[in-house]
């Protein structure tokens, strides 16, 4: 009993470490070559990149007329050549003041939902009033947080919080010139309108966005970034972190808090 018992697990980890052989985030964006010797050349930039992908489901918004679906690549096992795609998952905050008014639903921030998932290329936006699609970027992008209006009823201050535009912080160059586009290229992070238009950046393109903390008091973003001081299209340790904010009730009012001289 005892060695069937230890044949199963056995198993189970050589499945389970099979499973997690799976192709590196990311796809590629330029021609590859070999030279004589071996190493690889970058070559030209693919014209036509078409990825297989799907959606997933359906994210609803505060606001009746506007509703999400992220979009995953398609990726397939090594050695089943299965498919397989990313799901959903979702940032959470469990640290509300109550006592204060204060209640965001186990959101990110009072207002926002924020999710990622393995291999997330795209987001579709749906106006029902209009009934026309769009979607945010223009081609593939490889998406680490999209930030949207919470369907949920929040609060900051006892006051309701409504937000009316998404920001998303995202691999959408292949900056290091590796002919790929994944998470060793610079992190940017752009803001959008409510219909999922007019794409500004929130935090200037030389730098590469590493994480965010939330100010409850000023209903603030912080942001920090790494600068990409050699100018080397990726992040590295020893590169200055500098930190930026965003005004959540005006995200058009954007600023510095600290620079690492």
């Amino acid at each position: 009993m005892n060695r069937i018992f230890i044949a199963i697990v056995l198993g189970l980890l050589v499945i389970s470490c099979s499973d997690n052989k799976i192709e590196k985030k990311g796809f590629q964006v330029s021609e590859i070559i070999e030279d004589e010797s071996g190493q690889k050349i970058v070559g030209l930039k693919i014209d036509s990149l078409q990825l297989e992908t799907r959606p997933r489901n359906v994210l609803l918004t505060f606001n009746d007329a506007h509703r999400l679906t992220p979009i995953y690549k398609v990726n397939y096992h090594k050695k089943t050549k299965k498919p397989f795609t990313g799901s959903n998952a979702y940032h959470t905050n469990w640290n509300n003041d109550y006592t204060n008014g204060n209640n965001w639903n186990h959101n990110f921030m009072p207002g926002f939902e924020a999710m990622y998932g393995y291999n997330f290329v795209n987001v579709s936006h749906y106006n029902n009033e209009t009934n026309t699609e769009n979607k945010l970027f223009d081609q593939p992008v490889l998406i680490k947080t999209l930030y949207y209006p919470a369907f949920s009823k929040d609060t900051l201050n006892n006051e309701p919080v409504k937000r009316d535009f998404y920001m998303v912080s995202v691999y959408d160059e292949d900056s290091n010139k590796d002919g790929f586009i994944n998470a060793k290229d610079l992190r940017r992070f752009y803001h959008f309108d409510i219909n999922g238009q007019h794409k500004k950046l929130l935090v200037p393109k030389e730098y590469s966005v590493m994480s965010s903390e939330y100010d409850s008091a000023n209903d603030l973003m912080y942001v920090f970034a790494k600068r990409d001081e050699n100018k080397n299209g990726q992040m590295e340790s020893n590169e200055p972190t500098d930190i930026f904010w965003v005004d959540l009730k005006n995200p058009e009012n954007v600023g510095k808090q600290y620079t690492n001289e």
